[in-house]
C-alpha cells in the first residue's frame, strides 16, 4: 500500500473517531424526558414566548397547544414569510430540529433564539411544552414525567459567565433567550444607561414589555455588577 493510501485511510479513521455520535430519535429521547428540567428551560423563552391557553403572543407567538398545530397557527401572529411558507404542522421531529438551530431548520426564520445543543435538554423541552395542551401527545410509560424530587434549585454555575446575586436568575433567562452571556457580561454601563438599551430594545428590536417589578429586579443586578467599573469584566 502506497503512502498516500495509507494517509488518506489514516485520515478517513480520524474523521470517523472524532465524529459527534447521533443523537437519539426524538421519540426515545421523550420517553426518557423529564418535564420540570423542560420548565426551567422554558423560562429562556418566556421573554418572547407565553405558554398558557388564550394568552396573548410577544415578540413570539403564544404556545399552548404548539405541537400538532400548524407552523404559522398562532391565531393573529405575524409570522416571517419564510415560516408562513414552511408548511405543516409542528411535529416533535420539527421541533428537534428548529430548537437546535432555528436558522437552518427554517432559513429566513426571524426567531433570534441562538438554538440549544443538547439532545436531551431539546427533547425536555418539548416535553413542557406537550404539557400545555388540550390534545397531548402519547408519550412511552414513564418518560416525559416529573422526576418527583421536586425542582432543583439553580447553582451558581446555572447561570454561565453572571456572577450571583439577586436578580441573576431574571437577568439570565432574560437576556440569554437573545443574547450570548459574553455580550452582556462585556458590557458596562450606569442604571440609567441599561434602562435607555432597554427601551431601545423594546421599541426597535421587538424585545417584549417586561414587568416593572422584573425590569427593575434585572436593572439593580445590572447596575451592581455591570456598572462603568465593570467590575465582573470576565477575564481570560
Amino acid at each position: 500500500m502506497s503512502f498516500a493510501h495509507v494517509s488518506a485511510a489514516a485520515a478517513a479513521a480520524v474523521l470517523f473517531l472524532g465524529a459527534p455520535a447521533a443523537a437519539q430519535p426524538i421519540m426515545e429521547r421523550l420517553a426518557a424526558a423529564n418535564v420540570e428540567t423542560g420548565e426551567s428551560l422554558f423560562r429562556q423563552c418566556a421573554a418572547c414566548h407565553t405558554l398558557e391557553k388564550g394568552g396573548p403572543s410577544r415578540a413570539g407567538p403564544n404556545l399552548f397547544g404548539v405541537i400538532g398545530r400548524p407552523k404559522a397557527g398562532a391565531e393573529g401572529f405575524r409570522y416571517s414569510p419564510a415560516l408562513a411558507g414552511a408548511g405543516g404542522a409542528w411535529t416533535p421531529e420539527d421541533l428537534d430540529a428548529f430548537l437546535e438551530n432555528p436558522r437552518a431548520a427554517i432559513v429566513g426564520t426571524r426567531m433570534t433564539f441562538r438554538g440549544l445543543a443538547d439532545a436531551q435538554a431539546r427533547a425536555d423541552l418539548i416535553a413542557f411544552l406537550n404539557t400545555h395542551s388540550d390534545a397531548p401527545l402519547a408519550l412511552a410509560e414513564g418518560g416525559a414525567a416529573p422526576s418527583g424530587d421536586g425542582a432543583a434549585e439553580p447553582s451558581e454555575g446555572d447561570f454561565g459567565l453572571f456572577v450571583p446575586g439577586e436578580g441573576v436568575e431574571e437577568t439570565f433567562y432574560t437576556c440569554t433567550a437573545c443574547h450570548s452571556e459574553m455580550i452582556v457580561v462585556q458590557q458596562g454601563k450606569t442604571r440609567e444607561r441599561w434602562d435607555k438599551l432597554f427601551d431601545w430594545m423594546i421599541e426597535s428590536q421587538g424585545m417584549p414589555e417586561l414587568l416593572p417589578e422584573e425590569r427593575n429586579l434585572i436593572l439593580d443586578y445590572l447596575a451592581e455588577h455591570y456598572n462603568t467599573d465593570r467590575p465582573n469584566f470576565p477575564k481570560r
